[in-house]
C-alpha cells in the first residue's frame, strides 16, 4: 500500500525538479501560491456575504467605492516599488548584495517621506471634503464618512510603506512567501468581522478599522521578522540610504508610475461611475461578479507573478530560449483558463444564488461581459510580465494613457445606454488594443528586431 502511495509522490517530485533551475524555482512557487492563494480565495468568498450581512448592500457598496478612491493614492509611490523590483532583481542576478541593500534602503526612505507629506495634506483637507456627495450616499452620513475616510486612508498609508517587504521577496523570486502576508491579513480580517457580527450592530467605522488594521499588523510583524532573519543582509538602514541612487530607480520607475496612474483611472473608476449613475446599492452586485471571476485572475496571477523577476534574470543572462519556451507555456495555460472562464459564465447564476442568496439580482449579461474582460486581461498579462521584467514599457505606457483617457467617457456612455454592465464593457473593448499590440512588441524584442518605440 505504501509503495502505491510513494510512486506518485516520487513522480510528482521528479516532475517539479526537472528542467532549468529557474523553472524549478518557478514551479515550486506556483505550487505554494496555489495553496496559499487558494485559501485566500476561500476566505474572500466567505468574507463577502459575512460583510454584507454585518452592514447592508448599500453600506457595503459605499465601503467598496471609498476603498477604490483611496486606492488611487497608490500611484504616489512614483513607480519606486516596481523600479525597486527590477533593480533589486538585477543586483541579485549580478551578485551585488550591497547595491541591493542600497536600493531597498533608499526606496524605504523616499516612500516614507512621500507618505508623511501625503498624510499631513490629507489631515488638512479631509474635513472639507463632502464624502456623502462623492459617494452618492445619504447626507446624514456625512460625518460618519469623513471619519471612515480618515481611518481607511491612515491604514492605507501605513500599508503603502510596509508592503515593500512583499516587493523585495517577490523580486527575489519567492512570491509564494510574499503571498502569505495577504492570506494572514484576510484570515485575521475574517476573524474580526465574524466577532463584530456577534458583538456589535452593523457599523462602517468598525468595518473600516477591522479591514484596515489587520493587513498593517501582519506586514509590520512580517517585515520585522524577515529583516532580522532570512533577509537580514538586505535590511534597510539609514547608512545605506543614498538618494543619488534614486535616479536609477526613477529612470524605470517613472514609467511604471504613469502606467499606475493610467491603470487606476482605467480599472478603479468603475465603482464611482456605478455609484454616481445607479447609486451605491448597484456597486454591490457589480463587485460580487468581479469577485467571482477574480478566481480566474488569481489563478492566472499565481502563474504570472513568479515570472516578472524570472524574466529580468533571464534577460540579464541572455537566456532567450528559456524566455521563448516560457511564453509558449503561458499561452497554453491561457487557453485552459479561458475555457474555465466560459464554464464559470454558464454556471454563474447558480453560483450567485448559492453564494449570496437570491436577494441580490445580478443580470447574466454582467457575468458574460466580465468573463470576456477577464479573458482579454489575462492574455495581456502574459506579455506585460515580460515587458515589465525587461523594462520595455514605453509603448505599454502609451496604450495605458490613451485607454484611461477614453475609458471614463466611454463607460458613462455605454452605462447610460445599456445598464451597469456597460461600465465593464467599455474597459473590455479598450483592452483589445493592448491584446493585439503587446504580443507584436514582445516578438520584436525577443527576436532583436525592435526599434523606435517598440524597443523602449
Amino acid at each position: 500500500m505504501m509503495e502505491n502511495i510513494t510512486k506518485p509522490v516520487l513522480f510528482f517530485r521528479s516532475l517539479i525538479n526537472r528542467g532549468h533551475d529557474r523553472s524549478v524555482n518557478i514551479k515550486k512557487n506556483i505550487i505554494g501560491l496555489f495553496v496559499i492563494r487558494g485559501c485566500s480565495i476561500a476566505i474572500s468568498f466567505i468574507l463577502v456575504p459575512l460583510t454584507i450581512r454585518y452592514v447592508n448592500p448599500t453600506q457595503y457598496g459605499i465601503w467598496l467605492t471609498l476603498s477604490s478612491i483611496v486606492a488611487w493614492f497608490s500611484f504616489f509611490d512614483i513607480g519606486f516599488g516596481n523600479g525597486l523590483r527590477n533593480k533589486f532583481a538585477e543586483a541579485i542576478a549580478k551578485g551585488n548584495t550591497e547595491l541591493a541593500k542600497i536600493y531597498i534602503s533608499t526606496t524605504y526612505a523616499i516612500l516614507s517621506l512621500v507618505i508623511i507629506g501625503i498624510l499631513i495634506l490629507f489631515f488638512c483637507v479631509n474635513p472639507f471634503i463632502n464624502w456623502a456627495k462623492i459617494l452618492n450616499a445619504p447626507a446624514e452620513m456625512a460625518r460618519e464618512l469623513t471619519t471612515l475616510a480618515l481611518i481607511v486612508f491612515v491604514f492605507f498609508c501605513l500599508q503603502f510603506v510596509l508592503q515593500l517587504i512583499t516587493t523585495v521577496i517577490t523580486a527575489n523570486q519567492r512570491p509564494a512567501k510574499a503571498s502569505i502576508f495577504n492570506f494572514l491579513g484576510s484570515l485575521f480580517s475574517l476573524t474580526v468581522i465574524f466577532i463584530l457580527t456577534k458583538t456589535t450592530a452593523g457599523n462602517l467605522i468598525y468595518l473600516g478599522i477591522a479591514l484596515g488594521c489587520t493587513p498593517v499588523l501582519v506586514l509590520a510583524a512580517s517585515s520585522a521578522w524577515f529583516y532580522t532573519h532570512e533577509y537580514k543582509i538586505y535590511a534597510p538602514s539609514l547608512r545605506y540610504v543614498k538618494f543619488n541612487y534614486a535616479r536609477d530607480l526613477m529612470s524605470l520607475g517613472i514609467k511604471f508610475f504613469f502606467i499606475q496612474i493610467a491603470a487606476v483611472i482605467f480599472y478603479q473608476t468603475d465603482n464611482i461611475i456605478i455609484a454616481q449613475l445607479f447609486g451605491p446599492t448597484q456597486v454591490t452586485p457589480y463587485n460580487i461578479v468581479y469577485k467571482y471571476f477574480s478566481v480566474v485572475t488569481m489563478v492566472l496571477s499565481i502563474v504570472m507573478v513568479p515570472l516578472w523577476s524570472a524574466f529580468t534574470e533571464a534577460w540579464v543572462k541572455k537566456d532567450i530560449e528559456w524566455i521563448k519556451g516560457t511564453i509558449r507555456k503561458l499561452q497554453i495555460w491561457w487557453m485552459v483558463m479561458s475555457f474555465g472562464t466560459v464554464i464559470m459564465v454558464v454556471c454563474s447564476d447558480l453560483v450567485y444564488r448559492i453564494w449570496v442568496g437570491s436577494e441580490i439580482k445580478i443580470p447574466f449579461m454582467m457575468s458574460l461581459v466580465m468573463g470576456a474582460y477577464i479573458i482579454i486581461n489575462a492574455w495581456n498579462g502574459i506579455y506585460s510580465q515580460f515587458l515589465n521584467g525587461v523594462g520595455r514599457v514605453r509603448l505599454q505606457l502609451l496604450l495605458a494613457v490613451i485607454g484611461s483617457a477614453l475609458n471614463i467617457p466611454f463607460a458613462i456612455f455605454l452605462a447610460k445606454n445599456t445598464g451597469v454592465y456597460g461600465v465593464i464593457l467599455a474597459t473590455t473593448v479598450i483592452s483589445v488594443a493592448s491584446a493585439i499590440i503587446t504580443p507584436i512588441q514582445c516578438k520584436k524584442i525577443i527576436d532583436n528586431k525592435a526599434s523606435g518605440i517598440w524597443a523602449k
